[in-house]
């Protein structure tokens, strides 16, 4: 599980390294493409078996795939063409409390005073970096346009999680395959208008490698480990490893891209934590 999130982390920073080097619909487009290429390899007796049930629902898995996995990664690399590493892994820890307001809001699901509590504490610690400490901005809609793409792409992927509770029942393999196989469909009209508009990845080392990257460490592994975690762990012990990522991502940022760590990353880090705390103070006392 540590594993996957440092993987996890390590997109935002390969997709902040690409600015420049990959257009970000390139880079979604063919993190994809070869993903799928992996999973294909490795899994097609699997999807051979459950094609009928992948077939029967198909709307699960073109929503699972157009809101978890086309549109988050493409939303985050466009706005990292705007805004640094470090404030987008701040912005995507905001991903567990949505998952838990969006499950309380419309599935309905219990939630304590202290899971409400904590969620506020979370999210408050998002407004906190998204606003670079100053919060008053947001009135007057000082906000960053890449983190705002972001925050739009973290808004789908706590549906994506929702929807995910309602998955199909086939092989996690299968599941995986058909998601990546619509994402491509999905992403590649905008794809294609994007070398329309003139935008062309140049066939350099550094290019590929960073393709290579987000194809195979966030994409096809991190995928996998976090299936088999969830089977060792449990899926509730697993989620808890999520708050790991904008731990490793700001060491990666500051490490690997020389970004600043400000006061106010600081603050946003420090009340996410609080908003776990009081959370996981909920759950024991229910």
């Amino acid at each position: 599980m540590s594993a996957t999130i440092l993987f996890w982390a390590g997109n935002s920073i390969a997709g902040r390294a690409m600015v420049g080097v990959v257009p970000p619909m390139a880079l979604v487009f063919w993190r994809w493409v070869l993903a799928l290429a992996i999973v294909t390899a490795v899994a097609w007796r699997q999807v051979r078996d459950d094609r009928a049930e992948l077939v029967r629902r198909w709307r699960t898995v073109l929503a699972l795939a157009a809101t978890g996995v086309a549109s988050f990664g493409a939303l985050l690399y466009v706005g990292l063409q705007r805004t640094t590493a470090l404030n987008s892994l701040v912005v995507q820890a905001a991903i567990p409390p949505l998952i838990m307001l969006f499950a309380w809001l419309g599935l309905r699901e219990r939630t304590g005073r202290w899971q409400i509590a904590g969620m506020v504490l979370s999210l408050l610690g998002v407004l906190v970096v998204l606003s670079r400490g100053r919060p008053w901005d947001l009135l007057h809609l000082g906000l960053n346009g890449g983190d705002a793409v972001i925050l739009v792409g973290v808004v789908l992927y706590a549906v994506y999680s929702l929807i995910l509770r309602r998955r199909p029942a086939v092989h996690p393999m299968s599941l995986l395959w058909a998601t990546f196989a619509a994402a491509v469909v999905l992403l590649a009209p905008f794809y294609v208008a994007e070398l329309a508009a003139g935008a062309r990845m140049a066939l350099t080392l550094p290019a590929l490698l960073g393709v290579g990257y987000v194809a195979v460490f966030p994409s096809f592994l991190a995928y996998l480990f976090f299936n088999r975690g969830v089977e060792l762990v449990g899926s509730a012990r697993a989620a808890q490893y999520l708050h790991l990522q904008p731990v490793f991502g700001a060491v990666l940022a500051v490490l690997l891209l020389g970004e600043a760590f400000h006061l106010f990353h600081a603050a946003g880090l420090v009340l996410i934590g609080a908003g776990i705390v009081v959370a996981a103070r909920g759950e024991k006392a229910a």
